[in-house]
């Protein structure tokens, strides 16, 4: 999606919040005893109420308004009977759409007591997207983003997952620019026009590379090889003055 006009990108605003409304949400609500189905509720909810409708379920009947991805599990998680408990780390990722507009984010919580490690680790996974989203400007290199990020991972001693990407959405869930890495590709000539609309979201880890599929069903993606890893995601545009990240709570 490019923007041209200034009814869009209210109207993709409108469901940025929206969505950034529900991660807030869920992430205040979170705490040992909750189950990933009562966390999922709570999202729901506050999309139902501002009459947008889950993304994952609309576009590719997920069986969840939000995915919930628990410890070992780092994408795509199904919202269920698992209870939370003290020393998770939770990834939650929302995406919505309303009136034909889509928007995506998401973070990763840490349930306390936690290692420093973890702590840091969430730290620098926001660190790391905010340093992707900084490089967002017309005419500069998609390759730009991933670059910064590598670079960032890299003096911090972090691994990058490389199989789960940015994408552009907006009109639809996922469109064109497709699979923008968040890790150095030599490959990407691609550049940033201004009103482009896509995702920035790393996912930084203490060890992972890859993202792979269990067997305990269709959804859930696992770190390759097991390691804590963190995800945190903006949909921005690209605007003469830079990124505008419109999954901004208000």
């Amino acid at each position: 999606m490019t923007l041209n006009n200034e009814e869009d990108l209210l109207r993709l605003k409108e469901i940025g919040r929206i969505c950034a409304n529900a991660l807030q949400a869920m992430g205040e609500a979170l705490e040992p005893g909750i189950t990933t189905a009562e966390l999922d509720a709570i999202g729901r909810k506050v999309l139902e109420d501002a009459g947008a409708r889950s993304a994952p379920e609309l576009c590719y009947q997920f069986p969840g308004a939000t995915c919930i991805s628990v410890n070992e599990e780092i994408a795509h998680g199904i919202p269920g009977s698992r209870i939370i408990r003290a020393g998770d780390l939770v990834n939650i990722d929302v995406s919505a759409e309303k009136d034909g507009i889509f928007a995506d984010t998401g973070a990763s919580f840490p349930v306390p007591p936690v290692s420093a490690a973890i702590d840091r680790l969430c730290r620098d996974g926001k660190r790391a997207m905010w340093v992707g989203l900084k490089q967002v400007r017309p005419d500069q290199s998609l390759a730009a983003i991933g670059n910064a990020i590598g670079d960032f991972a890299r003096k911090n001693r972090y691994s990058l997952v490389t199989n789960l990407a940015s994408h552009g959405i907006g009109r639809s869930l996922h469109e064109e620019p497709k699979e923008i890495a968040t890790w150095p590709d030599p490959s990407e000539r691609r550049r940033m026009t201004d009103g482009m609309v896509f995702t920035v979201e790393p996912f930084l880890s203490m060890g992972a590379d890859w993202a792979e599929s269990g067997d305990k069903d269709d959804w859930t993606l696992y770190s390759e090889p097991r390691a804590p890893t963190v995800q945190y995601e903006h949909t921005v545009v690209v605007t003469r003055g830079g990124p505008l990240v419109v999954t901004l709570p208000g």
